[in-house]
């Protein structure tokens, strides 16, 4: 007869699962579903509403009926991918990259992330990271045990009533300071940001980088959209030989060639901290999709040659342009991206009738969560509320935003516009 003592609930959740309260992405789904105005104009969720370039998929479909395509890959990825990736980031880093020791690849920017967290975190390590934030870093430096640290962005206080560029929303550097301490381990960066849409100016890159240096920090950069940018864009890593030494860059194949669905991502860096990621990456997934490595080979190959880059930034600022027009003609002021796809728009003036019926859910949420379903319901217009990215003692710093994703095609645009003029009859300037 067993003498084991009866243990707990087996089904009980890990901490690190359980007690989530409801994402934005299914608040959003949910009032989409149940808009009396149909169909939906999503522009929130940052997924692209075209193909990828006739080369690129292309060479995706040549790479299905190849035997070796269809088998695994290395894990630090297809050598082809990893040689493309060096060579079409040398000029930009000002160096030559060795595609074996600087270069490896990873399922999408996300996984590389949580791979680099895996990779040098272990518990009760700190990790800085910018509010807003893409949402994913936190499960991301939770995972191995991190804690993480928030430092606010802090946008032009007339955000309100006048556009301004993104790059008005600035760092408070003795905050950021005063964040650091001994068990601080690692600072996150994203350049082009999301959602502010700012493009770290040079002299902010090298004042964080003088606080790595000084306190020994390892830097994540995560440039996902670094091909989307509308002023100088400088990677932090190329300010010095040191700040090279303790810096990984996170990049993106589907970001830059229209297909987020891809989930090829890859990370540079130098060879000490490229082969703990790399390590990490093998337990977590063992190696990424085979055809579309070789796809994205090809297509970082080909992009220079056709002259990709430049038609894909002036298509996007165009886009950008093109859709912050009605916010013009409404009087909403917004903040005017440097790079990216997302557009944070002001919403204060959007006086919304104080008897309006929300689910419980959303009632008890920030006011940009109540835009949101508003919007939905009586416009047809679905966008993200940007506080989902913000600790619950800094939501005040956006709940009178929306962010919206222009990354879809002109016809939805003009439509979204068009249903964005109904807000006329609810704003009181």
């Amino acid at each position: 007869m067993s003498t084991t003592a009866p243990r707990g609930d087996p089904f009980k959740p890990a901490a690190r699962v359980a007690g989530q309260r409801q994402d934005v992405w299914t608040i959003v789904n949910e009032a989409a579903a149940a808009s009396p105005v149909q169909p939906i104009v999503n522009m929130g969720q940052g997924f692209f509403g075209y193909n990828p370039p006739k080369f690129a998929l292309d060479a995706a479909k040549a790479a299905l009926d190849r035997v070796d395509c269809n088998q695994y890959s290395p894990t630090k990825g297809r050598p082809r991918l990893k040689q493309a990736i060096a060579d079409a980031h040398e000029a930009s880093f000002g160096r030559k990259l060795d595609p074996e020791t600087e270069v490896t690849i990873t399922t999408g920017a996300n996984e590389g992330m949580l791979s680099a967290f895996m990779g040098f975190i272990e518990p009760g390590d700190e990790v800085i990271i910018f509010e807003p934030f893409f949402d994913q870093y936190i499960s991301n430096i939770e995972m191995p045990g991190g804690k993480i640290r928030y430092v606010p962005l802090h946008p032009p206080k007339d955000g309100a009533v006048r556009t301004s560029s993104a790059a008005e929303w600035q760092i408070d550097f003795e905050e950021l300071e005063k964040t650091i301490n001994s068990k601080t381990k690692m600072i996150v960066l994203n350049s082009p940001h999301n959602p502010v849409g700012k493009v770290f100016s040079r002299a902010e890159l090298e004042r964080i980088g003088e606080l790595a240096i000084k306190y020994n920090l390892i830097i994540l950069s995560d440039e996902v959209y670094d091909r989307l940018y509308y002023v100088p864009f400088t990677r932090v890593a190329t300010l010095s030989p040191e700040l090279y030494e303790r810096t990984l860059t996170v990049g993106s194949a589907g970001k830059a060639f229209y297909a987020t669905g891809w989930r090829v991502g890859f990370l540079i860096g130098p060879p000490h901290l490229i082969k703990y990621v790399a390590a990490a990456h093998t337990r977590i997934c063992y190696s990424s999709v085979s055809p579309l490595q070789e796809a994205a080979a090809v297509a970082f190959e080909q992009a220079d040659k056709v002259g990709f880059w430049d038609a894909s930034r002036a298509e996007m600022k165009a886009k950008i342009e093109r859709f912050c027009a009605v916010f013009d003609e409404l009087g909403l002021p917004y903040s005017d991206p440097e790079g990216g796809y997302f557009v944070l728009v002001n919403m204060a003036a959007v006086k919304m009738p104080e008897d309006y019926k929300f689910p419980p859910h959303v009632a008890n949420r920030p006011r940009d969560f109540k835009l949101c379903w508003f919007l939905i319901h009586e416009v047809g217009v679905a966008a993200i509320p940007p506080t989902e990215f913000y600790t619950d003692a800094n939501t005040h710093i956006a709940e009178d935003y929306l962010r919206f994703a222009v990354c879809k095609n002109d016809d939805v645009l003009e439509t979204a516009k068009e249903r964005l003029r109904g807000l006329k009859k609810y704003i009181r300037n």
